[in-house]
């Protein structure tokens, strides 16, 4: 079925193909060295390595973000000619438009409250909409591409999302509530964006039990289809590879803007990367890359 994503045997402690975080299973996963599980079923070869070096900026995104990306964009049904909005400026967000544009959507609009990353993603060539301002969601999507609402939705944000409007609070619910609202019956929505039932920050005990205020009843004549969860890497990074190896997304780099860093460097990156850096960093710990 290719859902390695809920691979029943990888993680005693859930049906779960990752580990670490809140998941238990193996910690870690920036040192040095480390261990790669079921290294002779998870990694991926290069066919060529010089061929793979000169693109090795674009290639360290597919163990991750950018078949999630992707993935997103597959579950919100994006095909040629469609109109997307993408909630989450992130890298996750970056690369489910450049996802998009690989998949041939005519009118990818991005929308975050961080004004640095809002213009990478405007510089790449994507529309976008501060949801900080005091002007609705729809509105702002109408102002760009006519209409108040998109054929598709991808949620690349989750559970650490903040609702609509100046000086807008954590609200979790706010993201899929707005793409419920923006997207046209039959609505089409991919939520990659991470969701827990553990998260003791939270301001509400509801939200710190995975508990989400959802507008199901005021959507549902809308016909929503709507796919979560983690995304099964391994049934895309291989041909997402092929695309970027034979210079298919072009364009892939200038919307991720990935630095390079020593492992040394990770504590302030992190923190950087916190503060709302418009960067996605790699670690290179012997600077296989960097040098």
């Amino acid at each position: 079925e290719q859902h390695t994503e809920v691979c029943e045997t990888a993680n005693p402690e859930v049906a779960c193909a990752a580990y670490g975080f809140n998941l238990g299973g193996w910690q870690g996963g920036q040192a040095d060295y480390m261990m790669v599980p079921y290294a002779d079923f998870q990694l991926l070869k290069f066919p060529d390595r010089d061929q793979a070096m000169e693109k090795i900026r674009d290639l360290t995104l597919l163990s991750d973000i950018l078949p999630t990306g992707y993935h997103g964009c597959v579950e919100a049904k994006v095909r040629t000619g469609s109109s997307v909005y993408i909630a989450g400026a992130g890298p996750v967000g970056r690369c489910a438009a450049a996802s998009a544009r690989l998949l041939g959507a005519s009118c990818i609009i991005v929308g975050d409250s961080n004004k640095r990353r809002l213009d990478l993603v405007k510089k790449a060539g994507y529309e976008v909409v501060d949801i900080s301002k005091k002007v609705p969601l729809a509105d702002q999507i109408e102002s760009i591409f006519g209409k108040r609402e998109v054929d598709c939705g991808v949620d690349c944000v989750g559970f650490e999302a903040h609702g609509y409007g100046p000086g807008a609070e954590e609200d979790p619910s706010a993201v899929l509530n707005g793409l419920l609202e923006v997207v046209r019956a039959p609505a089409g929505i991919g939520s990659v964006g991470v969701y827990t039932a553990g998260d003791t920050q939270a301001k509400t005990e509801e939200a710190k039990q995975g508990v989400y205020g959802i507008k199901w009843g005021k959507e549902w004549v809308k016909s929503p289809s709507l796919t979560t969860g983690q995304c099964p890497v391994l049934k895309y990074n291989r041909n997402l590879m092929m695309a970027i190896l034979w210079g298919r997304m072009p364009y892939l780099s200038e919307v991720t803007n990935v630095e390079f860093i020593p492992l040394e460097k990770a504590p302030e990156a992190y923190r950087v990367f916190d503060e709302g850096s418009p960067k996605k960093f790699v670690i290179d710990p012997h600077g296989s890359v960097r040098g």
